[in-house]
């Protein structure tokens, strides 16, 4: 039998974030989107770990995450019509700030909803229970009972399994690379031959995924000042050298 466990402190995928920053003691305005992004993608690896299902609205979030990273490492920046520069975090924190405010106004809702129901209810709630027993007697019911209302309730039953069936299944595939690894890889292979081509990186292990990986390795060693790149002859090739 399936079962589902709701956390109180990461209903959201905005929750989590949140915690994220509160207990990190960060700056909404300045969020650091690698190590919210890791952090983030550890708590979704913990739950597939725990066999729990994941929610669409937490992969879409992570994916959105690597984006951002993915957009603040390129070396062309967004520019708007005005001019100027555009940061890829910009609506992320709007969405954060607006997501807080209704928190704290859900938290005194609740607040008040308990409160209420601390209180006694008007009338003779005894008195009432009793009357609608009387009304619903289960007797009467079953005496009306035929096989067209039997095949009624079955043909719901089977809508909803059906339906249950039919409903999508959300997998995270954990890839064996890191940006660091191949970060690291790269700076060995510089170090060996002076110089090293785009397109031979790229062909060494032909996987998409390694690939992206390895893409995303090169765009944070450029912005750390580490390599540089060097236009070569053909579509899409340059050289890569040790600054």
């Amino acid at each position: 039998m399936s079962f589902s466990i709701n956390l109180p402190l990461f209903e959201g995928p905005f929750d989590l974030l949140l915690f994220f920053i509160q207990r990190d003691e960060l700056d909404i305005y300045d969020i650091p989107i690698a190590t919210i992004t890791n952090d983030f993608l550890t708590y979704l690896q913990t739950l597939e770990q725990m066999n729990l299902e994941v929610a669409s609205e937490f992969i879409l979030v992570a994916a959105t995450l690597m984006r951002i990273k993915a957009k603040m490492l390129l070396p062309r920046p967004v520019i708007d019509e005005q001019g100027k520069q555009v940061d890829p975090r910009e609506e992320l924190v709007r969405n954060l700030l607006e997501y807080k405010k209704y928190k704290s106004v859900l938290e005194e809702l609740t607040f008040l909803q308990n409160e209420r129901l601390l209180k006694e209810a008007r009338g003779n709630v005894k008195e009432e229970i009793k009357n609608l027993a009387v009304k619903s007697d289960q007797e009467a019911e079953m005496e009306s009972l035929d096989l067209y209302k039997i095949l009624q309730v079955y043909l719901k039953v089977i809508k909803r399994f059906e339906f249950a069936q039919q409903r999508p299944k959300h997998t995270i595939v954990m890839y064996p690379y890191t940006i660091d690894e191949q970060k690291n890889h790269i700076l060995e292979q510089i170090q060996a031959q002076n110089y090293l081509s785009f397109i031979e990186i790229l062909e060494e292990y032909p996987s998409k995924m390694l690939v992206i990986f390895r893409f995303l390795a090169i765009l944070e060693l450029l912005q750390l000042g580490l390599i540089s790149l060097q236009i070569g002859i053909g579509f899409n090739n340059f050289w890569i050298r040790k600054v």
